[in-house]
């Protein structure tokens, strides 16, 4: 493990030879709002955001991805015949990237990389990302990532974990893709490990106490599923929800997706978008039955999901590092915090109808 000055003097010269050897991403601005996209040679990621509107999971798992590519053509002899459209899998690296977000990779992963199946376009991606994060030290009001299993200086999923120190970055390399990363850069001015350590403890202290929210995670185990499905508190949490689905498409750690084949004329592909659990359709079965045909169904599998059905299967915590961006985001103030709470405090003699 290394722990690297880097100038900010410096740092566009560096971006400027990493350019060869990466794709980079990081944020900028767009109107109102900050997203992740491709920094071209002689442009800088805004590191001053406090976060981006939109999670870089698309850098990994982009919300429309062509897979495979067939002509309907019967007069050419590979006629319905899928072919796999070849992917750009050339290094690329995640500049500013925020410890929670990094830390939802290591959650996605679970869906994508089994046991029993890969999915290799998400594993493909995945695997050739550097992930460059930058430390919190003014987390937004509404974030919770502390008791949410992350943190502002959290390092889980993470090569390189810059810490801003006004004139110069504080670089940690976590991972050898990280050193690469630093390497390539030509950033090599090593500090002592003690003196480096030391400070980025201090950074991530004083970060830390700055976050005023919290949750209650501790008795979700073991709260039986089916007490919990049958709460009475959902119609209330529900009640206000208009399922437009802006909480699953910014939040990094869904990750529901519809195939379907898109003709145009003889051509066709067949692609894989983002789908959302909150959408009327997502569950629709070709018989016509649906088994959420109602907004209360669909609310509550959202949470239960995040909050119940991921910590019985896994036993890893929740299926969410506390970003906020559902908080921040959604247009009828529906609060996962405060539901993640009347979750939490089921059965236990608090009062859980309020949401």
């Amino acid at each position: 493990m290394k722990f690297i000055k880097i100038e900010k003097e410096k740092w566009a010269v560096g971006l400027e030879k990493l350019s060869d050897a990466y794709r980079l991403f990081g944020p900028v601005k767009e109107s109102d709002f900050h997203n992740f996209k491709r920094i071209e040679k002689g442009e800088l990621p805004d590191l001053i955001c406090l976060n981006t509107r939109l999670s870089p999971k698309t850098l990994v798992y982009p919300q429309a991805e062509a897979m495979f590519e067939y002509s309907l053509d019967e007069s050419r002899e590979d006629h319905h015949i899928m072919k796999e459209i070849e992917k750009d899998i050339t290094p690329q690296a995640v500049i500013g990237i925020r410890p929670c977000d990094a830390k939802a990779f290591i959650l996605v992963r679970k869906n994508f990389d089994t046991p029993e199946y890969q999915d290799p376009y998400w594993l493909r991606a995945y695997e050739s990302t550097t992930f460059v994060g930058l430390a919190c030290h003014f987390p937004c009001t509404s974030c919770f990532c502390t008791t949410a299993g992350c943190g502002p200086f959290h390092e889980e999923g993470l090569d390189v974990l810059l810490v801003d120190a006004e004139d110069h970055y504080l670089a940690k390399a976590l991972t050898d893709k990280g050193e690469g990363f630093l390497s390539a850069a030509g950033w090599d001015a090593e500090v002592k490990k003690d003196r480096a350590a030391k400070q980025i403890e201090a950074e991530k202290q004083k970060a830390e106490d700055k976050i005023t929210t919290l949750i209650n995670t501790d008795r979700l185990k073991q709260i039986d599923t089916v007490d919990l499905y049958k709460a009475p508190f959902w119609e209330d949490v529900a009640f206000s929800c208009i399922n437009c689905g802006t909480c699953t498409y910014v939040c990094p750690t869904c990750w529901c997706f519809d195939i379907q084949d898109e003709n145009r004329g003889a051509s066709g592909m067949r692609i894989r978008i983002w789908d959302s659990c909150m959408f009327p359709l997502f569950t629709l079965h070709g018989s016509g039955h649906n088994p959420r045909n109602t907004k209360v169904h669909r609310v509550r599998q959202r949470f239960m999901h995040k909050l119940k059905y991921y910590v019985d299967k896994y036993d890893s915590g929740i299926q969410c590092v506390g970003c906020g961006r559902c908080v921040r985001l959604c247009p009828v103030n529906i609060d996962i915090r405060r539901v993640c709470d009347m979750m939490n405090n089921y059965g236990a003699g608090q009062d859980t109808c309020a949401a």
